[in-house]
């Protein structure tokens, strides 16, 4: 990490006299501390800290607190003293929390430490009054927090969270609930529900006629989920091309258009890939000035005027210059627009970004330091190397999660 600039030399004295009475635990004082905090028990008084990265860049990286770094089923240690007592902050399997030594006499706060006991009042009310003065310092730090994450966004040791997996489930649901309500539809079209009055009257309904307004609602809704998961997933495909290979990168295809995207992470210069591209891209204007710019009708009909040919409607257009028109595009009908989706997905499966796929669709995130070492484009070779890749990645993860150091 880069050294702290001087500027910022006054936020690490606030967030330090923010903590009070917390310090740096120092050489063990005695015999009995060089162990006692491997029996050290959770206070439950110190679930309530921050998130666990900020409190360990408040002490370890901005304040110098000393880390005893890992050890089975634990992240990290930071033995703290306070009020003349031993405690640590410890990042364990099960979550962060302040830890306290329980002692066989502990009113002296000496004697041999034990294993598995119960926290003393004293060091319960310690521990909350700790959460709240690292709650402070945390505060003060905001200035250093943000010079951190873009040291970070600059750079390359970043990994970029994937949520293709989930993104694209979604699409699939309401997708299919769309061909649900369609087949059902077509089912029910003919059907007329007829209600006969004693005073002659007669009610008669069509039932497929909310039906398909249902239908219509979730085949739009399914068309702008598929868009949500191509937004993410080509940032993830580019990365793995090693188009994007920086914080500041992702940052910056994850502002752009989805043409941008589209073109940082598939061939735009294969053919049928610029074919699908051109109808997915009109097929995205159109749900773009429906659904994001008041709805005013598949094309943009916001107004009509009238004349000798009756009512006509007036289009908007995405053109500056010409915001009028009485042409444009036909209506899209949903279910022709999903079957260019899904003819989309399948062709892409086809291409050499179907390897890239493989990981985006994996849930893994994307690791920005693969993507400039060469990590990602030997697993990219073929679809054997990615999956074998993608099952040591996984391995990995869950030792991570496991914290089997």
């Amino acid at each position: 990490m880069s050294a702290l600039p001087p500027n910022l030399e006054h936020v690490r004295n606030a967030a330090l006299a923010a903590l009070g009475g917390i310090k740096p635990a120092g050489s063990p004082q005695g015999n009995d501390e060089s162990h006692a905090l491997m029996m050290a028990s959770r206070t439950n008084g110190g679930r309530d800290l921050p998130p666990y990265y900020l409190v360990y860049f408040l002490l370890v990286d901005l304040l110098g607190f000393a880390n005893l770094g890992q050890w089975e089923k634990v992240a990290w240690i930071v033995p703290i003293r306070y009020s003349g007592r031993l405690y640590s902050i410890e990042h364990r399997k099960m979550g962060l929390g302040i830890f306290a030594p329980t002692y066989k006499n502990d009113l002296q706060k000496i004697g041999q430490a034990i294993a598995s006991g119960t926290p003393s009042d004293e060091a319960e009310q310690h521990a909350r009054e700790m959460c709240v003065l690292i709650k402070k310092a945390i505060t003060k730090a905001e200035p250093y927090f943000e010079w951190r994450a873009k040291q970070a966004a600059v750079g390359s040791k970043l990994n970029v969270t994937n949520n293709s997996s989930w993104l694209f489930e979604r699409y699939e649901y309401i997708r299919d609930e769309y061909k649900r309500l369609d087949e059902e539809f077509e089912r029910r079209k003919d059907e007329r529900n007829i209600t006969k009055y004693p005073n002659g009257g007669i009610m008669s309904v069509w039932p497929a006629y909310a039906i398909r307004r249902h239908a219509e609602w979730t085949g739009q809704a399914a068309i702008d989920a598929f868009f949500s998961w191509t937004e993410h997933a080509f940032i993830h495909i580019a990365i793995l091309n090693g188009a994007v290979k920086t914080g500041e990168d992702v940052a910056a295809l994850a502002e752009a258009d989805w043409k941008a995207k589209f073109k940082a992470a598939l061939p735009i210069n294969d053919a049928e890939i610029k074919k699908r591209y051109e109808t997915l891209l009109d097929l995205r204007a159109q749900i773009r000035n429906y659904m994001a710019h008041g709805a005013f009708g598949k094309r943009g009909q916001a107004f009509k005027f009238h004349s000798g040919a009756g009512a006509v409607p007036v289009l908007l257009t995405l053109r500056q210059q010409r915001r009028y028109t009485l042409t444009g595009k036909p209506d899209f009908a949903e279910k022709a627009a999903l079957n260019e989706i899904d003819a989309f997905i399948r062709h892409v499966y086809t291409t050499g970004a179907a390897i890239a796929l493989e990981h985006v669709q994996s849930g893994l995130a994307s690791i920005l330091t693969y993507a400039t070492d060469g990590t990602y484009g030997r697993a990219m070779n073929t679809m054997e190397d990615m999956k074998e890749f993608i099952e040591y990645m996984n391995h990995q993860v869950d030792r991570s999660a496991n914290m089997d150091w």
